[in-house]
C-alpha cells in the first residue's frame, strides 16, 4: 500500500520545503489516534473537505492549527489514494494532583491557585504550566519569609494516556532578619536610625508583629521613615545611597546593610512669597511653616504648600500651584526659599455624582452636601461634605474625587463613591458575672429605613434585672432645613430581686415626641415631651428609704418628662475616629403637671487627639446629678449607677456606690466617670475595623448609704478591643482594680457582640 507523506514534524513547516504534492481531490477524510477528542474537533480546523482539493499549503495551515490547540504533541498527515489521514498523538491528561508536605497553605487554595497558572485535574497536561505553578508556589512561601523552601513537581505516566503529578515541599523554617548594619551616619546613632524602622531582628513581639521577617516593600517604607527623619532635620543633602541583602547558605538568616551619606546640616537664612497670592499677602505668610534660623524640614515645606494651596481652594482655586524654589549657600549651609504663589483659574462645580448606593436613596446622601452644583468649588465644603456622609454610619467607606472636566479649564466634578455596610442590626450585649453568671440583652435596629435615611429601633431587653420592650422612630430631615423629629413608646420592667442592687422592682410604660434643630454644622439642640405611668413593688428586703418613698409618695406614679439637649460632634470619621470632640448635655425635668417632681442633667465628652500615624488618645468623661424640687424626692429608681462597660470597667456592672445593710447598691444623686484610652490597629492587621487600646478608668456615684467603704472613686486597668465586624460591633475588656475595697464586686471580663442584618 502506497502513501504519500505530506507532513510530519512541526519543525519542517519551518524549513524551505524540498518536496511538494500535485493537488488531489479529497474523497474522504480518516482521524486516527484520537482518545479523548472528538474526531468532529479535529474536522473544524482542517481547511478543506471532502470533495475539495488539497495542497501542500493547506497541509501547513493544518497542521499548525491543530498544534495550536494543545490537545496534540504531535501531528501528522498522509494521503492513501485520496483519502486524507490524519494521524495524531494527544498530550496526557492529568487524573489527579497531590500536594504533600504543606502547612502553611490550605492544599484546596493551592489548588485553586495552580488553576490560574493552567493546572489542574481533567485538564490537558503542559509542562509549561507545571513550571510555572512550581514558581508560583515558591514565590508565595517567599512572601512568608520562608526563603528556604523545596518545591520537587514528579509526574507519573497512568494507563488511558492520563498523568499523575505530586508536589513534594519542604517548607523549611521562616528566614529572621540576624542584623541590620547602617554605614555613613554620624550625627545620629545606628540605634536611634533603626528605632525609625518597623522591620527588626527579633524581640518579645515578633510572633504578632512579623517585623524580623525581610519584606521589599517594608524596606522600601523604612528607607522612606530615615529619609524623612533626616530631611525634616536640617539634611537638605541627605541621601541613600545602596542596601545589601544577603541570606546565608541555609537560608536561614537573612544580613542588611544600608549605606547613607548624610551630607550638612541647613538652616534657613530668608522666607520669602511672591506671586498672585488673591488675598492679602499677609495672610498667606501666616501660612508660611518655615521661619529664618529654623532648621531645614522638608515637612514644613509640604505642610506651607497644602495650606496655601487648600486657602486658596477656598477661593475657588483649585488647582492652585505653590513653588518652594530654594537658594542654597554651600558654604554657609544655608537654604532661603522663595514661595511663588499661582493660583490658577477659579473653577466650579458641574456635578455631583453619587455612586455604590444600591440601598440608600440619592437625596440621603445629597443633603449631606455643603458644596452645591454652580457653585465656586471650596475645598473646606468638600471636606465638611464627606465628613458628614461619614458620620451617617450607612457605610463602611466614604470616598470623594474632584475630577478635571475634560475640555475645559474651569470646571470639576465631584464624585462621591460609597460601600454600603449592613445598616440593621440584631445586637447582643452580655457580660460575665461573679454573682448573675451570664447577662443577655438584645435589641433590633433599623437605621437606615428602606434606604430613607429614617431609623426605626425596637429594642427587646431579656436580663434578670430589665426586660423592655420599646419602638423609636427618628426622621432626621422633618423639615428641608435639618429639623428632625422623632416618637417613642416603651414599656420598661425593671427586676432588682435577684441582682446586686437593692431590691425592688418597677413597671413603667410611656410615649412621647421629640425634636433636633441644628445650630452650626457641627452642633444641635434638642427637646422633647413625653409621658409615662410608674408603678413600684418592693419586697422585705428592701431598703428603708425605698419603703419610705413608697410610704410617702404612693407606689402608682405620672410624669410627664420634658427634655432639653445640646450636642457637638467635630470627629473626622465615625467609622475610624482619629481626632475631634464628642459632647452631649442632656436635661430631663419632671414638670410640675402631674405627680413627680425632680430633674437630672447629665454631661459627656469624648476627646480623640492622634498622637501618631498609628495611636490615638482618647479622653473620656462624664458627670450627672440630679434631685428633687417642689417637696419632692427624686425617685430611687431614677437614680445613678457605675461599674462595667461605658463606666468603670473591670467592676460588675450597677455595683458602685452606696449600698444598703445587705451589701446591695442603692445607686445615687450624682455620678462622676471618666477613662484615659490610648488606641492602635492590632500589630499585624491592616484591617482599619480592629482596633486595640489600653485604658484606665474611674468613676464614683454618690448618695446616702450605710454601707463603709462603699462610697468613693474607684480605679481599674486593662485592655480592650474593637472589631466592627462584618456581623456588627464586637467590643471586648479585661479590666482589674487598682483600689479594690472589701465589698467591691468585680467582673474581669466584659465584652458586647452585635449581628448585623
Amino acid at each position: 500500500m502506497n502513501k504519500t507523506k505530506l507532513a510530519g514534524i512541526l519543525s519542517l513547516l519551518f524549513a524551505a520545503p524540498a518536496w511538494a504534492i500535485s493537488p488531489f481531490t479529497v474523497t474522504d477524510i480518516r482521524v486516527e489516534g484520537i482518545q479523548r477528542t472528538e474526531a468532529g474537533t479535529v474536522f473544524s480546523y482542517l481547511p478543506v473537505k471532502v470533495g475539495e482539493v488539497m495542497n501542500d499549503e493547506q497541509a501547513a495551515v493544518a497542521i499548525r492549527a491543530l498544534y495550536g490547540t494543545g490537545f496534540f504533541k504531535d501531528v501528522r498527515l498522509e494521503v492513501e489514494q485520496g483519502v486524507l489521514i490524519v494521524l495524531v498523538k494527544e498530550r496526557p491528561s492529568i487524573a489527579s494532583i497531590q500536594v504533600n508536605g504543606v502547612k502553611d497553605f490550605s492544599k484546596d487554595q493551592l489548588k485553586d491557585n495552580m488553576k490560574y497558572a493552567g493546572l489542574a485535574e481533567a485538564r490537558i497536561f503542559d509542562k509549561g504550566a507545571l513550571d510555572k505553578a512550581v514558581q508560583d508556589l515558591k514565590r508565595q512561601y517567599v512572601a512568608r519569609g520562608k526563603y528556604g523552601v523545596s518545591v520537587n513537581a514528579k509526574v507519573t505516566e497512568l494507563e488511558r494516556n492520563r498523568v499523575g503529578v505530586v508536589f513534594d515541599v519542604v517548607e523549611g523554617e521562616i528566614s529572621k532578619i540576624k542584623q541590620i548594619n547602617i554605614v555613613g551616619n554620624k550625627a545620629y546613632s545606628e540605634a536611634d536610625l533603626l528605632d525609625l524602622m518597623k522591620l527588626s531582628t527579633p524581640d518579645w513581639m515578633s510572633w504578632m508583629s512579623k517585623n524580623d521577617q525581610y519584606s521589599k516593600q517594608k524596606l522600601s517604607a523604612d528607607m522612606e521613615s530615615m529619609r524623612s527623619f533626616y530631611m525634616d532635620s536640617g539634611f537638605l543633602e541627605f541621601n541613600i545611597n545602596s542596601t545589601q541583602i544577603s541570606i546565608t547558605p541555609d537560608k536561614k538568616d537573612i544580613y542588611i546593610t544600608i549605606n547613607v551619606t548624610e551630607g550638612e546640616k541647613y538652616t534657613i537664612s530668608k522666607v520669602a512669597v511672591s506671586g498672585n497670592t488673591l488675598v492679602a499677602k499677609e495672610e498667606i505668610e501666616k501660612l508660611v511653616q518655615v521661619k529664618p534660623n529654623d532648621a531645614f524640614s522638608r515637612k514644613a515645606l509640604s505642610e506651607t504648600s497644602k495650606l496655601v494651596g487648600e486657602r486658596l481652594a477656598a477661593e475657588g482655586y483649585a488647582f492652585a500651584n505653590v513653588n518652594a524654589i530654594p537658594d542654597l549657600n554651600k558654604e554657609k549651609h544655608e537654604v532661603a526659599f522663595n514661595f511663588v504663589v499661582d493660583p490658577g483659574q477659579r473653577v466650579y462645580i458641574r456635578r455631583i455624582n453619587i455612586a455604590g448606593n444600591t440601598k440608600t436613596r440619592d437625596e440621603v446622601i445629597r443633603r449631606e452636601f455643603r458644596q452645591v452644583e454652580g457653585a465656586w468649588f471650596d475645598v473646606t465644603k468638600i471636606k465638611k461634605s464627606k465628613q458628614r456622609v461619614d458620620r451617617l454610619n450607612f457605610f463602611s467607606e466614604v470616598n470623594v474625587e474632584t475630577p478635571a472636566v475634560q475640555g475645559t479649564s474651569d470646571q470639576m466634578d465631584v464624585n462621591a463613591s460609597v460601600k454600603e455596610k449592613s445598616t440593621g442590626s440584631f445586637t447582643v450585649g452580655a457580660g460575665i458575672s461573679q454573682g448573675e453568671g451570664l447577662v443577655l440583652s438584645g435589641g433590633v435596629t433599623q437605621a437606615n429605613l428602606f434606604g430613607s435615611g429614617n431609623m426605626l429601633s425596637t429594642q427587646l431587653n431579656t436580663s434578670k434585672i430589665n426586660k423592655n420592650i420599646s419602638v423609636s422612630y427618628t426622621n432626621p430631615y422633618y423639615t428641608d432645613e435639618g429639623v428632625s423629629r422623632g416618637f417613642d413608646i416603651y414599656q420598661r420592667n425593671t427586676n432588682a430581686t435577684n441582682t446586686i442592687m437593692s431590691r425592688y422592682t418597677s413597671a413603667t410604660t410611656g410615649g412621647g415626641v421629640r425634636f433636633g434643630i441644628p445650630i452650626s454644622e457641627d452642633q444641635s439642640i434638642s427637646f422633647g415631651l413625653s409621658a409615662e405611668k410608674s408603678t413600684i413593688g418592693l419586697t422585705a428586703l428592701s431598703p428603708l428609704s425605698y419603703q419610705n418613698y413608697v410610704t410617702t409618695f404612693g407606689s402608682t406614679n405620672t410624669t410627664v418628662l420634658g427634655t432639653l439637649g445640646w450636642g457637638r460632634d467635630s470627629r473626622d470619621s465615625a467609622i475610624y475616629t482619629t481626632e475631634g470632640t464628642v459632647q452631649r448635655a442632656y436635661a430631663e425635668v419632671a414638670l410640675p403637671v402631674m405627680d413627680m417632681r425632680y430633674y437630672k442633667v447629665n454631661y459627656d465628652q469624648q476627646w480623640y487627639y492622634p498622637i501618631s500615624s498609628d495611636f490615638t488618645l482618647m479622653l473620656n468623661g462624664m458627670a450627672g446629678a440630679g434631685r428633687g424640687y417642689g417637696g419632692k424626692q427624686m425617685p430611687f429608681f431614677k437614680n445613678f449607677y457605675a461599674g462595667g462597660s461605658g463606666s468603670v470597667r473591670g467592676y460588675e456592672a450597677n455595683s458602685l456606690g452606696p449600698r444598703d445593710a445587705n451589701n446591695f447598691s442603692l445607686g445615687g444623686q450624682r455620678r462622676v466617670a471618666a477613662s484615659m484610652e490610648i488606641m492602635a490597629p492590632i500589630p499585624g492587621i491592616k484591617d482599619k475595623s480592629v482596633r486595640l487600646s489600653g485604658f484606665v478608668d474611674g468613676g464614683a456615684v454618690y448618695g446616702t448609704g450605710t454601707l463603709p467603704g462603699s462610697v468613693g472613686m474607684r480605679y481599674s486597668y486593662g485592655a480592650a478591643v474593637t472589631w466592627l465586624s462584618p456581623m456588627g460591633p464586637m467590643k471586648f475588656s479585661y479590666g482589674l482594680p487598682l483600689n479594690k475595697q472589701a465589698v467591691d464586686k468585680l467582673q474581669a471580663f466584659q465584652f458586647t457582640l452585635g449581628t448585623m442584618f
